[in-house]
Formats: C-alpha cells, sequence, structure tokens
C-alpha cells in the first residue's frame, strides 16, 4: 500500500504529505491551485490535474479538505473519488467533519466495494509538521490495522475510536474542550492586562500549574506578541463548533459555553477575522474593554 492519493494539499495537508513521503510512501496529490503546491512537487509529490488521474492506481486515498461540502464534492461529484477509486482502495477522509456525511461515506464506499474510514486529526500545524498528530479513527476495526502504518507516519496519538462516524464523534469532542480552554486562556490575559499585570511573568508562573493547557502554551506566547497568522482557520474551528451544535440538538442539554463561544467567533469572522488563526479570539474581548 505504499501509494497514495492525497486531496487538500494546504496548511495541515502539506505537512501530512511531507511525513508519508518521509516514510516511504509514494504520494499522489490534487490540488485546485497547482502554484500551491511547486514545493512539496519538487520535493517529490506527483501532481494530477483531476481527482479521477489522482486517485485511480491508489490503493489508499486521504481527503483533508475545508467543508463538509468540499468533502461531498471529492467523494460524490461525478467522476471524483467515489467514480475512479481502484477497487477495494481504503478511503480515509481526515477532514473534521459531518458525523452524518461520515456515515454516509462509509455507507456508499462499503456498497462499491471500499474500505472507507473517518480519521479526523488534532495537534495543528505544529503536530503536522512534527509528524505527531493525534488521530481519531471510525470505521471497521479491521481496516483500521491495515492503515496503521498510514496513520504513524504523520501521528504519534493513534486511535481507534469505533465504528463509522466515530472518529468525527470524537473530534468534534475535542472541539467543545478547545472552545472552553482557549476562552478561557483569553479572558484571562484580559483580566491580567486590565490589571497592568506583565503578561509574560504571568504566563511564566500559572502555565505549569493547575491552570497549564495546551492552548495556553501553544497561543498565549502569540496573543502577546499580537500574531494571529493561522495555524488553523477561525472560520474552520466555526465550522466545527456549528457541526457539534448540530449534532447534540435535541439532545436536552445545552452546550452553553460552546455557543458562547461560537457567537464570539461569529461576530469576529462579521469583522473579517475568519482567515485568522483561532487564537483571534482575543480580539473579541480587546473590544470590549
Amino acid at each position: 500500500m505504499k501509494k497514495i492519493g492525497f486531496i487538500g494539499v494546504g496548511i495541515m495537508g502539506k505537512s501530512m504529505v511531507r511525513n508519508l513521503m518521509k516514510a516511504g510512501f509514494e504520494l499522489n496529490i490534487f490540488a485546485r491551485n497547482k502554484a500551491k503546491v511547486e514545493d512539496v512537487i519538487a520535493e517529490g509529490a506527483i501532481f494530477h490535474e483531476t481527482i479521477s488521474d489522482c486517485v485511480r492506481d491508489c490503493k489508499a486515498v486521504i481527503t483533508i479538505v475545508g467543508f463538509p461540502n468540499d468533502v461531498e464534492e471529492v467523494y460524490f461529484a461525478p467522476g471524483n473519488i467515489m467514480d475512479s477509486a481502484m477497487p477495494g482502495a481504503y478511503l480515509i477522509d481526515m477532514t473534521t467533519t459531518s458525523p452524518t456525511i461520515a456515515k454516509r461515506l462509509y455507507d456508499e464506499g462499503k456498497a462499491k466495494g471500499y474500505r472507507v474510514m473517518d480519521a479526523p486529526v488534532t495537534g495543528g500545524d505544529i503536530g503536522a509538521k512534527n509528524g505527531t498528530l493525534s488521530i481519531l479513527v471510525g470505521g471497521d476495526s479491521a481496516d483500521y490495522e491495515c492503515c496503521t502504518d498510514i496513520f504513524k507516519a504523520m501521528g504519534t496519538n493513534i486511535n481507534y475510536q469505533g465504528k463509522a462516524s466515530c472518529g468525527q464523534h470524537a473530534k468534534l469532542a475535542n472541539q467543545i474542550m478547545i472552545a472552553g480552554a482557549l476562552s478561557g486562556v483569553c479572558e484571562a490575559l484580559t483580566y491580567a492586562k486590565s490589571k497592568d499585570l506583565d503578561l509574560q511573568v504571568l504566563f511564566d508562573s500559572v502555565s505549569t500549574g493547575a491552570a497549564g493547557s495546551k492552548q495556553l502554551d501553544i497561543f498565549g506566547p502569540k496573543i502577546m506578541a499580537e500574531d494571529y497568522a493561522p495555524g488553523f482557520f477561525a472560520k474552520h474551528f466555526i465550522k466545527d463548533m456549528k457541526l457539534a451544535l448540530e449534532e447534540f440538538s435535541g439532545e436536552g442539554v445545552s452546550l452553553e459555553v460552546l455557543s458562547r463561544v461560537l457567537e464570539s467567533y461569529r461576530e469576529l469572522e462579521d469583522d473579517g477575522y475568519g482567515d485568522y488563526g483561532t487564537q483571534v479570539l482575543i480580539k473579541h474581548y480587546e473590544s470590549r474593554n
């Protein structure tokens, strides 16, 4: 299974492609804008002009695109993956998308003889670059076992979550946790700044204590440096939070923290911050102080 088709060579995908090539896989890639992937082409990735050409001879196909409608397009549009992948291929969607779409991919793919998994990731651009992503896999356990070498090329914390769509449910739970943690970081830094504390001293003081978190470690220094470059786009985080709320609607319990954080991000997106990193949430607090 050394020949992989890869669709979605963006901030995350580009590093994942590089790590797969380092592990000895042949990477066949498709991107809408070839100019944006010239660097990985120069490093050995094989570019194809169409999705059909990209996946036709590949035993495994990986997708990590932006939004649920992008997932539906690359899999279901005429001539794309479900029409073109080789018989028995492993189709691995690593996009964070709707669990409902993940189940549809599995059902329709299995009916055509494909082995389909939902395997969203967490760890951001740094995890993708370092090959230390957490990978949350849903689908048939036998298929998961067959693809462990592929997953190990991109991540270090790889776990089988259960049947089809369970990987997506696990990722949405992860995003709910991030929403609460990152909003806490932003609120705390806003409070500290209003009291004239030295933010670096505060960070050094609390980051190794009970208030420490990955969100503080990664985004505390960026917020203090006013660095809002995206490791993960705010607009994509908005998409993830909306998916979680949609999946949980009607359960009888509200996701109150998530709802409030989503509202803040939506306001920021309306103000033009959707293409910034998730740490741009601090702007919500700055605008109110």
